[in-house]
């Protein structure tokens, strides 16, 4: 009873917390959007009027997303409660309701079909926010009636300081390593527009790929974490071994596998995204040289999920200020120096390289600290 009151609290400070958060995004979204979108032009290879278009039509799709993000929170939020009970089925359910609402309202709202107005860039925002709060009213649902372990229910719920200061503890690591993420992308696409708008392009078009690469192995660290943290405290040392192992070979199957589809097929890939011949000749030895760091990346993904799991979130964002920071930016913005933009890709696998070792010397702590002594 006792253990089911503090996962109660803990529920419902989260959403606390969440909330707090959305009042956060929609100030930076009446306030940073423009400034920040302006950062991210280049300049020299677009007229003015293409570059105003394409100024307006960003910020007017940021600040729908800030304002908005209610539904971004809220339907995070929502999933991590039913992933943290092991109802991934049902967090499943909803991230594919709001993908699916999605990709059907882009094409109506940005070209004004079926009698729907024409909004073009501010429609595909829309359709974003309205998949996100449908999947965040459909989570809660299952919250309510399916998630047997929480009880939603407010009634009598007050703040607790420590509750709130545990749950940064943990919390604040991951949201660093979100935001870094954020901040090594505005950096690489600095970089890049000195050498072409397409160079930036390409870069664009990589994350979109690897988005889909990465998307299973993301899904594997969801199902091991709750394995893993529920092992820990019912003190199996062997079934967490077990875990982590077959995690880390199948991460790296998945790598692996996406590696030599972006080594094989690279043109055809970016053919997806209309490219054209110059864009084509850049992205192709992009596609190959960033791949390569695939080899190391699903073991480091798989380490930073498992730091987590033991409530050692700092470690994740060490390894990963240390991958995207200290390592990525850097070496990219040297190799940027001898003027060759082919050169700027091998900073992936050098930061992986880099992230592996580290990674790899955080685990061998955990194993020291925490999973022998069981």
């Amino acid at each position: 009873e006792k253990d089911f009151h503090t996962a109660n609290q803990a529920a419902l400070h989260g959403i606390l917390l969440a909330m707090a958060a959305y009042v956060l995004f929609a100030v930076i979204g009446l306030t940073l959007v423009k400034p920040f979108f302006m950062g991210q032009i280049g300049h020299g290879e677009i007229s003015a009027s293409n570059m105003n278009e394409i100024y307006q039509g960003g910020v007017s799709y940021l600040t729908i997303i800030c304002l908005l993000s209610f539904g971004l929170l809220g339907q995070v939020t929502m999933e991590r409660l039913l992933q943290s009970t092991g109802k991934t089925f049902y967090a499943m359910i909803t991230q594919v309701t709001g993908a699916v609402i999605n990709i059907i309202m882009d094409p109506i709202l940005i070209f004004g079909l079926f009698g729907a107005p024409k909004l073009e860039v501010a429609g595909a925002a829309i359709a974003t926010v309205f998949g996100q709060i449908v999947a965040t009213f459909l989570a809660l649902y299952f919250n309510v009636t399916r998630n047997t372990e929480i009880n939603l229910n407010p009634h009598g719920f007050r703040p607790q300081m420590e509750m709130i200061g545990q749950i940064l503890y943990i919390g604040v690591p991951s949201m660093i390593m979100v935001a870094i993420g954020s901040v090594m992308t505005f950096f690489m696409n600095r970089i890049l527009v000195t050498f072409t708008s397409t160079a930036a392009a390409v870069y664009g078009a990589y994350f979109k790929l690897q988005s889909f690469i990465m998307m299973p192995v993301f899904g594997l660290n969801n199902g091991m974490v709750p394995i893993i943290a529920y092992n820990y405290g019912a003190r199996k040392k062997d079934r967490i071994m077990q875990t982590i192992r077959l995690s880390i070979i199948t991460a790296v199957c998945i790598m692996l596998a996406g590696m030599l589809i972006l080594q094989l097929f690279p043109a055809q890939l970016l053919g997806l995204f209309s490219a054209s011949a110059d864009m084509i000749r850049i992205g192709v030895p992009a596609l190959r040289t960033i791949s390569l760091s695939y080899i190391f990346a699903g073991f480091c993904i798989v380490c930073a999920s498992i730091f987590q799991s033991f409530g050692k979130g700092i470690l994740s964002m060490v390894v990963s200020i240390f991958r995207q920071l200290v390592v990525l930016v850097p070496a990219a913005w040297l190799l940027s120096k001898t003027g060759n933009v082919n050169m700027v890709w091998w900073a992936y696998p050098l930061a992986e390289i880099m992230s592996m070792i580290l990674s790899s010397a955080f685990l061998r702590k955990i194993y020291r600290e925490i999973i022998a002594p069981l």
